[in-house]
């Protein structure tokens, strides 16, 4: 379960349209990548201690900066003014306006903690050289906050407490072994860890800081996650897929042992958390594709009604410690998601973001559809698909297939602006969840274990020909995209199935397994025995295999065009995995284009990035995929 999270997984696709008989019924208007890429992405909502502000991050210069939100005047005030490094803002201070933030060095994955003080001063509170920390909570006295850092061992996170009063810390919790802190009870007393086994299945204990005393909970190998401990700190509330295909939800005594279920779903349970004094108990549930989020009034064991959105879905929230307001995130496929503040004694609901740039309709942007197809072994493949408002069958559009990143990444029902930029140009995608997917139950993500590059690939490629049924799709006009894992799985089709994909579009793909799997980050040891075991040993026989599956090694078999993407800053997937494979697919004499960003790493984060990349793909499709001849 825990392995789902590394790689960290890029997904992306899009569509467009407006003529043809069937479309007559109105006009779309066709949006530069520049007017998609000013749309406004928002994230975070702590609240100060008065609870009259919101804490956030937003992109609207360009890159990630923090910002606060006034409640009463909606109000937005800039903190901080970075023009070159991603500010990710954590959380206000308890008694007053300072604020702690994370950043890293254009994408290297290094993140430093961070302390603004409230006249604009900052102070990095994590200097170790090459270190990576990791925010972990504020602790519930409020005196000081926890944090991870692999300073003492590059390979492990070691659990550090932080005092506020003059910024000293101590060691908490000395890992030595991969057990990753995963919850802290609110009289500090109690550690939830966390081991990973393989991708499917991980250990959970207890450790007790009082006398040093480590307990493992589980008694069968499971996939397990830390959701909170109780307010009181006598039960661990964990989640589990223990006899079942979903991750379901349980409560552990600490004194007795005693194991409860607590909640079931048809599908994985991500998350639950407690708010401050334990009124509210917050669910959020992986359903299909798509965020469901439940609150549960533990006092009176009533659902709390969801506020209206609209036809917009709630993503997350957040509730103050008075238990008076809630923050809340509402968007969805064709939205991108807006900030809105609950009053949970007057049920008023006010939105304190627009999103969306003005500029753009939202009438013109498109919702996808989640579909299922048959597989080459009549397996159901879920994926989501997205059709231009002008497509019909007297107006075929080309089409892409997107592949998520991974391995064991999902394709949500989320915005991207990249997919709705495709597809307002006319090109209908769709995302293939193939097996070895994450949020279809515990079969579904391991069918593709020692199997990467064979079944999930044969699962796209059917995704190709559900596609190519369509009516409104020419079905030979279909390329493949994908970023990470995704974008691997473009150069595996397009060396290994040379004729199935017009173009492939690669965003920072892996092109050779025994190089990436020997060089991931340090920071990764306590998941890399179990990557080895989902992926394959490159130190052992298994190299044999891992060089089949490799695409650079097989270069010498793709005749079809290719475009890469590819951060210089990327510690994950190496620059000279796409500097070898786009120099091979050169001597083949194959068009292939190379956009290289010198100050981006796993994932593109400023804005004037992926306008150039995003653009310079619907170059690359227009030119080789609908075959336009390109005007000066």
């Amino acid at each position: 379960m825990i392995i789902r999270l590394l790689f960290l997984m890029f997904t992306i696709s899009l569509l467009l349209g407006c003529t043809g008989p069937e479309a007559a019924q109105r006009e779309v208007q066709q949006y530069s990548i520049d007017q998609f890429m000013d749309n406004e992405s928002v994230f975070g909502s702590s609240f100060s201690f008065d609870e009259s502000k919101l804490l956030v991050g937003s992109n609207k210069t360009g890159i990630f900066n923090a910002y606060t939100i006034d409640l009463k005047t909606s109000e937005i005030t800039p903190l901080t003014a970075s023009e070159d490094r991603t500010i990710r803002p954590l959380s206000f201070f308890p008694s007053d306006n300072r604020i702690l933030y994370i950043s890293d060095n254009n994408g290297d994955e290094i993140d430093h903690i961070f302390l603004r003080e409230e006249d604009g001063t900052t102070t990095d509170l994590t200097p170790g050289e090459g270190a990576k920390a990791g925010y972990a909570g504020w602790a519930h006295d409020e005196k000081s906050f926890f944090y991870i850092t692999n300073e003492r061992n590059p390979q492990f996170f070691d659990l550090y407490e932080m005092n506020i009063s003059d910024f000293t810390s101590k060691m908490v919790f000395e890992n030595n072994d991969g057990k990753n802190v995963g919850g802290i009870s609110r009289n500090k007393r109690y550690l939830a860890l966390v081991k990973a086994v393989n991708t499917n299945d991980s250990d959970i204990f207890i450790y007790d800081t009082a006398d040093r005393s480590l307990e493992k909970i589980n008694t069968t190998q499971a996939g397990h996650g830390i959701a909170d401990f109780s307010v009181d700190g006598r039960n661990l509330y964990y989640t589990t897929d223990e006899g079942a295909e979903f991750q379901y939800l349980v409560s552990y005594d600490l004194a007795t042992g005693e194991k409860v279920e607590i909640l079931k779903k048809d599908w994985d349970i991500v998350y639950t958390y407690f708010s401050q004094s334990g009124k509210y108990r917050v669910t959020g549930v992986n359903q299909d594709g798509k965020n469901a989020i439940e609150i549960l009034n533990t006092k009176t064991n009533q659902m709390l009604a969801a506020p209206d959105v609209g036809d917009r879905e709630i993503t997350t929230v957040n509730i103050s410690d008075s238990e008076s307001k809630m923050a809340l995130y509402a968007g969805g496929s064709d939205a991108p998601s807006d900030l809105f503040i609950y009053d949970l004694t007057s049920q008023k609901l006010e939105k304190l973001t627009n999103t969306l740039n003005p500029e753009i309709s939202g009438e013109d942007l498109v919702t996808g559809e989640v579909v299922r197809f048959k597989s080459f072994d009549g397996l159901d493949i879920p994926a989501i698909l997205y059709k231009p408002h002008h497509a019909s069958a007297h107006n075929k559009v080309p089409g892409i297939i997107q592949v998520h990143g991974g391995p064991g990444g999902q394709t949500r029902l989320n915005y991207s602006s990249l997919y709705q930029y495709l597809v307002n140009h006319g090109y209908a995608v769709l995302c293939v969840n193939n097996r070895g997917s994450s949020g279809y139950g515990k079969t579904f993500f391991q069918m593709d274990d020692q199997k990467h590059g064979d079944v999930d690939l044969k699962d796209v490629i059917e995704g190709k020909n559900h596609l190519a049924s369509l009516d409104f799709v020419d079905a030979d006009k279909i390329g493949i995209l994908g970023g990470s894992y995704g974008g691997y799985m473009v150069m595996r089709a397009m060396s290994h199935t040379p004729d199935e994909f017009e173009v492939g579009v690669n965003i920072f793909g892996v092109t050779n397994w025994l190089r990436t799997l020997k060089s991931i980050p340090p920071w990764w040891g306590s998941f890399k025995e179990a990557l080895y075991l989902e992926m394959g040993d490159p130190n052992t026989a298994d190299s044999s295999r891992l060089y089949d599956i490799s695409p650079l090694f097989h270069a010498d078999q793709i005749k079809n065009p290719v475009i890469v993407l590819q951060g210089a800053q990327d510690p994950r997937v190496l620059q000279v995995e796409s500097d070898e494979m786009v120099a091979a697919i050169k001597a083949n004499g194959v068009p292939v284009e190379y956009v290289l960003f010198p100050d981006e790493g796993h994932g593109f984060r400023k804005n004037e990035n992926q306008i150039k990349g995003w653009g310079e793909i619907m170059t690359f499709l227009d030119k080789h995929l609908k075959k336009e001849e390109l005007k000066d």
